[in-house]
Protein backbone atom coordinates (compact mmCIF):
# COMPACT_ATOMS: atom_id res chain seq x y z
CA UNK A 1 0.00 0.00 0.00
CA UNK A 2 1.33 3.47 -0.88
CA UNK A 3 -0.13 7.01 0.25
CA UNK A 4 -0.09 9.80 -2.42
CA UNK A 5 0.64 13.60 -1.50
CA UNK A 6 -2.21 14.54 -3.76
CA UNK A 7 -4.53 12.77 -1.04
CA UNK A 8 -5.26 13.31 2.51
CA UNK A 9 -2.69 11.93 4.44
CA UNK A 10 -3.31 10.81 7.96
CA UNK A 11 -0.54 10.95 10.22
CA UNK A 12 0.48 11.53 13.48
CA UNK A 13 2.59 14.46 14.00
CA UNK A 14 6.09 13.45 15.21
CA UNK A 15 6.76 14.05 18.84
CA UNK A 16 8.78 12.29 21.70
CA UNK A 17 5.94 10.09 22.69
CA UNK A 18 6.65 9.13 19.05
CA UNK A 19 9.36 6.46 19.90
CA UNK A 20 7.51 4.73 22.91
CA UNK A 21 7.07 0.97 22.79
CA UNK A 22 4.70 -0.95 20.26
CA UNK A 23 1.20 -0.55 20.68
CA UNK A 24 0.96 3.19 21.68
CA UNK A 25 -0.92 5.68 19.83
CA UNK A 26 2.28 6.51 17.25
CA UNK A 27 1.13 3.33 15.13
CA UNK A 28 -2.11 4.92 14.50
CA UNK A 29 -2.30 7.87 12.11
CA UNK A 30 -4.86 10.00 13.44
CA UNK A 31 -3.95 13.36 12.81
CA UNK A 32 -4.28 15.30 9.43
CA UNK A 33 -0.87 15.80 7.56
CA UNK A 34 -0.58 18.54 4.54
CA UNK A 35 2.53 19.55 2.19
CA UNK A 36 2.10 22.63 3.39
CA UNK A 37 2.91 22.05 7.19
CA UNK A 38 5.43 19.03 7.66
CA UNK A 39 5.42 17.40 11.42
CA UNK A 40 6.34 19.41 14.01
CA UNK A 41 10.42 18.72 14.95
CA UNK A 42 11.12 16.20 17.83
CA UNK A 43 12.75 17.37 20.96
CA UNK A 44 16.53 17.18 20.96
CA UNK A 45 18.19 13.84 21.00
CA UNK A 46 21.84 14.74 20.80
CA UNK A 47 22.39 15.68 24.65
CA UNK A 48 24.81 19.17 24.68
CA UNK A 49 25.24 19.31 21.03
CA UNK A 50 23.10 21.94 20.51
CA UNK A 51 19.47 21.91 19.23
CA UNK A 52 19.13 21.48 15.41
CA UNK A 53 16.70 23.70 13.14
CA UNK A 54 12.81 22.70 15.10
CA UNK A 55 11.85 22.68 10.81
CA UNK A 56 13.10 23.22 7.76
CA UNK A 57 12.07 24.80 4.83
CA UNK A 58 11.06 22.20 2.31
CA UNK A 59 12.95 21.21 -0.50
CA UNK A 60 11.75 23.22 -3.51
CA UNK A 61 13.21 20.10 -6.00
CA UNK A 62 10.34 17.71 -4.45
CA UNK A 63 7.74 16.57 -6.98
CA UNK A 64 3.73 17.58 -6.14
CA UNK A 65 2.50 14.00 -6.51
CA UNK A 66 4.54 11.57 -5.04
CA UNK A 67 4.21 8.07 -3.56
CA UNK A 68 4.80 7.20 0.52
CA UNK A 69 5.54 3.76 1.35
CA UNK A 70 3.47 2.47 3.85
CA UNK A 71 5.13 -1.42 4.00
CA UNK A 72 8.17 -0.47 6.09
CA UNK A 73 8.91 -3.48 8.07
CA UNK A 74 10.18 -2.77 11.70
CA UNK A 75 11.28 -5.82 14.45
CA UNK A 76 10.27 -3.76 17.15
CA UNK A 77 6.89 -1.93 15.71
CA UNK A 78 8.32 1.25 14.99
CA UNK A 79 6.06 3.09 12.91
CA UNK A 80 8.28 4.60 9.52
CA UNK A 81 5.32 6.32 7.95
CA UNK A 82 6.30 9.77 9.64
CA UNK A 83 9.60 9.61 8.14
CA UNK A 84 8.72 8.35 4.96
CA UNK A 85 6.44 11.27 4.58
CA UNK A 86 8.78 13.62 5.99
CA UNK A 87 11.25 12.80 3.49
CA UNK A 88 9.07 12.87 0.44
CA UNK A 89 7.79 16.35 1.44
CA UNK A 90 11.55 17.38 1.95
CA UNK A 91 11.52 18.50 5.54
CA UNK A 92 15.03 17.20 5.88
CA UNK A 93 15.67 18.49 9.22
CA UNK A 94 12.59 16.69 10.73
CA UNK A 95 13.81 13.41 9.15
CA UNK A 96 17.23 13.97 10.56
CA UNK A 97 16.07 14.58 13.81
CA UNK A 98 13.17 11.90 13.44
CA UNK A 99 16.30 9.77 12.57
CA UNK A 100 18.61 10.31 15.47
CA UNK A 101 15.64 9.56 18.06
CA UNK A 102 14.97 6.55 16.70
CA UNK A 103 18.16 4.98 16.77
CA UNK A 104 18.06 5.82 20.46
CA UNK A 105 15.07 3.96 21.02
CA UNK A 106 16.39 1.10 18.71
CA UNK A 107 19.87 1.17 20.68
CA UNK A 108 18.00 0.69 23.82
CA UNK A 109 19.21 3.89 25.12
CA UNK A 110 15.86 5.34 25.66
CA UNK A 111 15.14 3.10 28.49
CA UNK A 112 18.52 3.81 29.69
CA UNK A 113 16.97 6.93 30.06
CA UNK A 114 19.16 8.60 28.24
CA UNK A 115 18.97 10.64 25.05
CA UNK A 116 22.04 9.97 22.90
CA UNK A 117 23.49 6.45 21.87
CA UNK A 118 26.82 5.10 23.38
CA UNK A 119 28.83 3.27 20.47
CA UNK A 120 28.25 0.16 22.20
CA UNK A 121 24.78 -0.08 21.85
CA UNK A 122 24.59 0.26 18.35
CA UNK A 123 24.57 -3.61 17.98
CA UNK A 124 21.59 -3.78 19.72
CA UNK A 125 20.05 -1.59 16.28
CA UNK A 126 18.07 -4.59 14.41
CA UNK A 127 19.51 -4.84 10.90
CA UNK A 128 15.87 -4.44 9.48
CA UNK A 129 15.04 -1.24 10.91
CA UNK A 130 17.92 0.17 9.96
CA UNK A 131 17.67 -1.37 6.48
CA UNK A 132 14.18 0.55 6.30
CA UNK A 133 15.09 3.88 7.62
CA UNK A 134 18.67 3.63 4.85
CA UNK A 135 15.95 2.75 1.53
CA UNK A 136 13.59 5.55 2.80
CA UNK A 137 16.63 7.84 3.24
CA UNK A 138 18.32 6.74 -0.10
CA UNK A 139 15.27 6.67 -2.07
CA UNK A 140 13.67 10.19 -1.57
CA UNK A 141 17.59 11.58 -1.78
CA UNK A 142 17.95 10.09 -5.21
CA UNK A 143 21.11 8.06 -3.61
CA UNK A 144 22.63 11.00 -1.99
CA UNK A 145 21.69 10.64 1.42
CA UNK A 146 22.37 7.75 4.09
CA UNK A 147 24.38 5.59 5.79
CA UNK A 148 25.35 3.26 3.43
CA UNK A 149 26.65 6.58 1.09
CA UNK A 150 29.00 7.56 4.11
CA UNK A 151 30.29 4.08 4.64
CA UNK A 152 31.23 4.38 0.76
CA UNK A 153 32.81 8.04 1.68
CA UNK A 154 34.14 7.52 4.89
CA UNK A 155 38.75 6.73 4.49
CA UNK A 156 38.16 4.24 6.99
CA UNK A 157 35.62 2.50 5.49
CA UNK A 158 37.18 -1.17 6.00
CA UNK A 159 36.15 -1.23 9.44
CA UNK A 160 34.39 -5.16 9.29
CA UNK A 161 36.85 -8.09 10.02
CA UNK A 162 39.40 -5.71 10.72
CA UNK A 163 40.89 -2.12 11.66
CA UNK A 164 42.09 -0.54 8.57
CA UNK A 165 44.30 1.74 11.03
CA UNK A 166 44.89 3.06 14.14
CA UNK A 167 42.76 5.44 15.99
CA UNK A 168 45.11 8.04 16.04
CA UNK A 169 45.21 7.75 12.21
CA UNK A 170 41.72 7.60 11.67
CA UNK A 171 40.99 10.91 13.81
CA UNK A 172 42.36 12.65 10.59
CA UNK A 173 40.72 10.69 8.37
CA UNK A 174 37.57 11.26 10.06
CA UNK A 175 38.41 15.03 9.64
CA UNK A 176 38.83 14.23 5.60
CA UNK A 177 35.33 12.50 5.84
CA UNK A 178 33.79 15.38 7.63
CA UNK A 179 35.59 17.90 4.95
CA UNK A 180 34.14 15.82 2.08
CA UNK A 181 30.68 15.48 2.99
CA UNK A 182 30.02 18.73 3.72
CA UNK A 183 30.15 18.82 7.80
CA UNK A 184 33.15 21.36 7.73
CA UNK A 185 33.42 24.97 7.00
CA UNK A 186 35.80 27.97 7.06
CA UNK A 187 36.23 31.22 9.14
CA UNK A 188 38.63 32.58 6.96
CA UNK A 189 41.44 30.20 6.90
CA UNK A 190 40.50 28.06 9.88
CA UNK A 191 38.34 25.45 9.12
CA UNK A 192 36.02 23.73 11.63
CA UNK A 193 32.72 21.71 12.30
CA UNK A 194 29.37 23.25 11.53
CA UNK A 195 27.42 24.24 13.97
CA UNK A 196 23.69 23.11 14.32
CA UNK A 197 23.05 25.15 17.62
CA UNK A 198 21.16 27.95 16.76
CA UNK A 199 20.72 28.83 13.49
CA UNK A 200 22.41 25.17 11.77
CA UNK A 201 24.69 25.33 9.15
CA UNK A 202 23.93 22.37 8.03
CA UNK A 203 22.49 21.38 4.64
CA UNK A 204 18.76 20.58 4.36
CA UNK A 205 18.50 20.65 0.28
CA UNK A 206 18.83 17.46 -1.96
CA UNK A 207 20.57 19.38 -4.86
CA UNK A 208 22.65 21.53 -2.77
CA UNK A 209 24.38 19.07 -0.08
CA UNK A 210 27.22 17.07 -0.74
CA UNK A 211 26.96 13.35 -1.11
CA UNK A 212 26.46 11.79 2.32
CA UNK A 213 25.52 15.08 3.68
CA UNK A 214 22.75 13.57 5.97
CA UNK A 215 22.02 11.73 8.56
CA UNK A 216 23.55 13.74 10.87
CA UNK A 217 25.88 11.66 13.61
CA UNK A 218 27.01 13.55 16.74
CA UNK A 219 30.74 13.63 16.94
CA UNK A 220 30.55 15.21 20.01
CA UNK A 221 31.75 12.33 22.10
CA UNK A 222 34.24 10.99 19.62
CA UNK A 223 33.73 9.04 16.24
CA UNK A 224 33.34 5.55 17.61
CA UNK A 225 29.77 6.08 17.18
CA UNK A 226 29.50 6.79 13.52
CA UNK A 227 32.48 3.99 13.04
CA UNK A 228 29.82 1.47 14.69
CA UNK A 229 26.63 2.51 12.70
CA UNK A 230 29.35 1.93 9.87
CA UNK A 231 29.98 -1.21 10.34
CA UNK A 232 26.70 -2.32 11.21
CA UNK A 233 26.03 -5.85 10.06
CA UNK A 234 23.33 -4.73 7.73
CA UNK A 235 26.07 -3.32 5.65
CA UNK A 236 27.31 -6.74 4.96
CA UNK A 237 25.48 -7.02 1.93
CA UNK A 238 23.15 -5.71 -0.71
CA UNK A 239 19.99 -7.43 1.09
CA UNK A 240 18.74 -4.19 3.23
CA UNK A 241 18.39 -2.67 -0.53
CA UNK A 242 15.53 -4.87 -1.18
CA UNK A 243 11.93 -3.36 -1.06
CA UNK A 244 9.46 -5.50 1.14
Amino acid sequence: MRLSLSSTILFLAANTSAFAPPRTSFCRHTALFSTEAAAAALSTSMADSGKPPAHSDGDANVKEDVEIPTVLPSDVGMDYVPLATMLATGQLAEADQFTRDALIVLAGSKAKGRDFVYFTEVKNIPSTDLATIERLWNKFSGGKFGYSVQKLITPFQQINGHEQKKFKQCKENFETFCTKIGWTTKDGEVERKKRWFGASEFIYDVKKAPEGHLPLTSALRGTSLIKELLKHPVWDNDDWMKEP
